[in-house]
């Protein structure tokens, strides 16, 4: 290939503003943030924003750390966002996903980065959405020590951005929460959820369209756009606050794949988990969502959460503790079901 040099020479001074990044616009983003990261920090935290890599030293209380990590998004939920214009809330939803993840192997959630990706930066919607995650990790309890705002002209329509998130917790070795000690007998407990979390977005953007909802109508006390755009609710504290006091068996993050999706993930092969149905009051937003889209009770359990955004396991014996403890911590916790011996041929989760 022959490179030769254009007859028609730039006479003007190009910049990379000219290209479409705006730098400004991005430092003063990162000083719009810095506030919002410092609330976050914990002891461990030897670096704060700005830097090429933050430093976190792990608390010499641990006598034998495992590091757990999760990456995660908040996938089409971010569509509507657009749409309606909220942007301060998603970033509670970016970090939930990822710190509810890493909680259910009994993880303490340390520390979380975040990527922001636009085609144009929008100082101003940024630093709601960046103000969002460092709520969330408020909420959960862990350091927003860093992340990456990357401006790219021509990748992303106007007004639009994508987000990712990454959090890294830690457990002690022998306090991992893996399942494997699940038996006939055990009980199984549901944490209510705050409502579709960040899953089933593509089914709820379908239904939206089919039925031509108007998003600003009245639905239980709250506009519906306020009802599907409700954050995550992130189960951190009440759940290692549990975790303190009582032998959790189980934790299952009930995300994409609904109830039958995840709790077999959590389970040993020689068991089976029957949850039931009626156990617990369905939200009104998923009675509303499989009526207007006539979504059967099959593909409602495996796309969406129905009321349910977390499952413990628990020993028989602790059951009443264990609900005693969530409902102090301030969660909505009921007995859903039970552990029975898997039948060959049988499901690993039967709803019934």
């Amino acid at each position: 290939m022959t490179i030769t040099r254009s007859d028609h020479p730039q006479t003007t001074s190009l910049s990379y503003r000219d290209a479409g990044v705006d730098i400004n616009a991005g430092d003063q983003l990162v000083e719009n943030i810095k506030p919002f990261a410092a609330r976050t920090l914990r002891p461990e935290v030897l670096t704060g924003i700005g830097g090429f890599g933050a430093l976190f030293e792990i608390s010499r209380h641990y006598q034998h750390p495992v590091l757990v990590s999760g990456t995660d998004g908040v996938g089409t939920k971010l569509k509507l966002a657009f749409q309606l214009d909220q942007h301060d809330n998603i970033g509670i939803d970016l970090v939930a996903m990822s710190v509810n993840d890493i909680l259910v192997q009994g993880a303490e959630p340390l520390f979380f980065l975040d990527y922001f990706a636009c085609g144009k930066l929008q100082v101003d919607t940024a630093t709601k959405v960046i103000r969002g995650i460092a709520r969330g990790c408020e909420l959960a309890g862990c350091a927003l020590i860093g992340g990456e705002t990357a401006e790219m002209p021509g990748m992303y329509p106007a007004d639009e951005y994508d987000l990712a998130g990454f959090a890294v917790g830690v457990v002690e070795k022998e306090r991992i929460i893996s399942g494997a000690t699940i038996q006939e007998g055990d009980i199984v407990l549901g944490l209510a959820s705050s409502g579709a979390h960040s899953n089933g977005y593509s089914l709820i953007r379908k239904i939206i369209d089919h039925c031509s909802a108007d998003l600003s109508m009245d639905f239980d006390g709250k506009t519906l756009a306020d009802t599907i755009m409700t954050p995550t609710h992130i189960y951190v504290k009440s759940l290692l606050a549990l975790i303190k006091q009582l032998p959790v068996k189980g934790l299952a993050h009930i995300t994409g794949g609904g109830m039958t999706g995840n709790v077999p993930r959590i389970l040993p092969d020689a068991v089976t988990a029957t949850l039931h149905r009626d156990a617990w009051p369905v939200p009104p937003l998923f009675q509303w969502l499989q009526r207007q889209g006539n979504v059967s009770d099959e593909e409602m359990a495996r796309v969406f959460n129905c009321g349910i955004g977390m499952v413990v396991v628990i020993a028989p014996e602790h059951v009443g503790n264990t609900l005693n403890i969530l409902r102090n911590e301030g969660e909505t916790a009921w007995e859903i079901g039970e552990i029975g011996i898997r039948l060959p041929g049988q499901a690993a989760t039967l709803l019934v």
